[in-house]
């Protein structure tokens, strides 16, 4: 089965579900895809506080690549923010047709570039011992930095969807080099299938420049969308996204 016809695998960000891509994934049925927008481990509605307590980001790549697997042909996986780590960590597990990546986590060695990433990375230890909790969103923080563009309501209809996320998996990806187990380190060499990174210029969760340097890892093709912030699968533009996404499938 061509890239043209093949499911989609799409993966959704830390402290969100699969239904982040409720809007963005009609684009791509209406193209003729099968979309599969599963919860990571611990992230379904109905899932106990304490569920995602010691996951690790091996544990979502591992039940992303069973995902991807059990479609029985190659899928087509994108993945957003944190998820874009989870999906380049899957892409290393099982053959995918294609990859793409919307404002991705970087992978191992991948440094960030501003200092809102620092920061970030920084502030989680003010938690005290954050690996071994269940971490509360911080929904001020999401307000501000990744749903910024949001209109009111429909930021206010996610922030209150928003889970518990694993501290071991943001400690994994936010503070790498102390990871002596390199869990997000992808290996050597350039994915084998094609890959396409996409980034919105205004976006300081995961800037541009660190964005970029994501792409120059995996040898993939990269894209900015100018005055678009980090929710690029629901934020005002994200069909144009969406758009970039199936054009770039016709010829990958």
């Amino acid at each position: 089965m061509s890239k043209s016809s093949a499911p989609v695998v799409m993966v959704h960000g830390a402290f969100c579900g699969g239904w982040t891509f409720d809007a963005f994934r009609a684009p791509f049925e209406a193209a003729g895809h099968t979309v599969l927008t599963p919860d990571l481990r611990g992230h379904g509605s109905a899932e106990a506080y304490q569920t995602v307590v010691g996951v690790s980001m091996t544990d979502y790549a591992r039940d992303i690549a069973r995902v991807c697997e059990s479609q029985g042909e190659p899928v087509i996986l994108m993945g957003h923010s944190l998820g874009g780590l989870v999906a380049q960590l899957a892409a290393r597990r099982v053959k995918v047709a294609a990859l793409i990546l919307m404002a991705p986590s970087p992978p191992w060695g991948v440094p960030g570039s501003s200092i809102e990433e620092a920061a970030t990375a920084f502030g989680l230890h003010m938690l005290g011992p954050f690996w071994a909790q269940a971490v509360t969103p911080d929904r001020s923080m999401m307000r501000q930095y990744s749903l910024d563009r949001m209109p009111k309501p429909e930021r206010e209809a996610v922030v209150e969807r928003l889970r518990p996320e694993s501290g071991r998996a943001l400690w994994e990806t936010l503070n790498w080099w102390l990871d002596p187990f390199m869990t997000t380190s992808l290996g050597p060499g350039a994915l084998t299938c094609p890959a396409l990174v996409m980034v919105g210029d205004r976006d300081v969760v995961h800037p541009a420049a660190t964005a970029k340097q994501t792409a120059e890892r995996l040898g993939a093709t990269y894209r900015t969308f100018a005055g678009m912030s980090h929710w690029l699968p629901g934020e005002p533009g994200w069909d144009t996204v969406a758009t970039a996404a199936l054009e770039w499938l016709q010829t990958a």
